[in-house]
């Protein structure tokens, strides 16, 4: 069986709202959860952006099943307050943690007034930055310069276990560098063809654990709605690497996004009223390999979408997996 699970979005709803959903998608049936982590929304329409650390610890203590984030040490975090932060939340919430480690975006990394650096860079203050965590999660007392420094370093609150680090990748050649050192893989909505290059670059180099999707969605009673909704909340998604890591402000992608036609929408993300052909679609790209699904309806108003997702998304899943 496949693991089904909520996708909360930081960007497009409040923090306290948030919650409340998190908690509503676990009665609706969902395996566990997931979480972005920005300091600006992708658009000027989404309007939000709550502190992804201090939300988990609400969701954890508000709920009983899993929830993890995507998460950028190495500029905005250093990867000693992020070993903090997993070491505290794993403590308190024991097997229920985890975090996906990336790269970053400029949108959120340019606030410290630090440099923006070329992507190899990026990549390898990553690996600095998993290496340090690691050790501190380990118990070690930790010295290290490079494109990260720690100085005398450690993480007293510590859990028995540390959670898992898995990676976030897009592209098959993220995938295969993250192999040696993640704990499993997290990617989002693409053609098929493209995820299993990704999956197939992650396993052939050796990568293990779960295999993550996260689906970008849309429904609503129409499809009309269902477009307007996309349209409105996220038509980012039109946008592609290196663009959509170089940008620094709401603004700025609503201007590369442009006005979306409706086909440019669909081939985006999932839009549809119709929850079986959703259903159908969600396990299609399933079956490619993935362990575990996040939905992310990306409306602000969730309510509608966990009561369909209740009655019929989730049970028809569940009989396609």
């Amino acid at each position: 069986m496949v693991f089904l699970g909520f996708h909360a979005s930081h960007e497009q709803i409040p923090p306290g709202q948030l919650l409340h959903d998190v908690v509503a998608a676990e009665a609706a049936g969902f395996d566990g959860a997931m979480c972005s982590d920005h300091v600006a929304p992708w658009g000027v329409r989404q309007r939000e952006s709550g502190f992804a650390p201090s939300w988990l610890g609400a969701a954890l203590a508000r709920t009983e099943f899993s929830i993890g984030f995507v998460n950028a040490p190495g500029q905005r975090y250093h990867p000693v307050i992020a070993a903090q932060a997993y070491a505290t939340l794993e403590e308190m919430f024991p097997g229920r943690f985890w975090a996906a480690l990336g790269s970053g975006e400029a949108m959120n990394e340019h606030v410290t007034g630090d440099a923006w650096p070329p992507k190899p860079e990026r990549k390898a203050r990553l690996a600095e930055s998993v290496s340090v965590i690691r050790r501190l999660l380990a118990g070690e007392e930790v010295d290290h310069e490079g494109l990260v420094r720690v100085h005398r370093a450690r993480v007293w609150s510590r859990p028995d276990v540390p959670p898992p680090l898995l990676a976030a990748a897009i592209s098959p050649e993220t995938a295969a560098w993250a192999a040696s050192w993640a704990d499993g893989l997290v990617t989002a909505l693409q053609p098929p063809e493209a995820l299993q290059k990704v999956l197939s670059a992650y396993e052939s180099a050796g990568g293990t654990g779960p295999r993550a999707l996260q689906v970008h969605l849309s429904w609503a009673p129409t499809d009309a709605e269902a477009l307007a909704i996309a349209r409105d909340q996220w038509r980012h998604a039109l946008l592609s690497a290196p663009t959509i890591w170089d940008l620094e402000q709401p603004e700025d992608f609503d201007a590369a996004a442009g006005e979306p036609t409706d086909q440019q929408m669909r081939d985006a993300l999932f839009v549809s009223s119709d929850l079986a052909e959703l259903a159908d679609r969600i396990a299609e790209h399933a079956r490619l390999g993935f362990d575990r699904v996040y939905l992310h309806h990306v409306g602000q108003d969730q309510a509608p979408f966990l009561d369909a997702a209740r009655d019929q998304l989730l049970p028809r899943l569940k009989e396609l997996l």
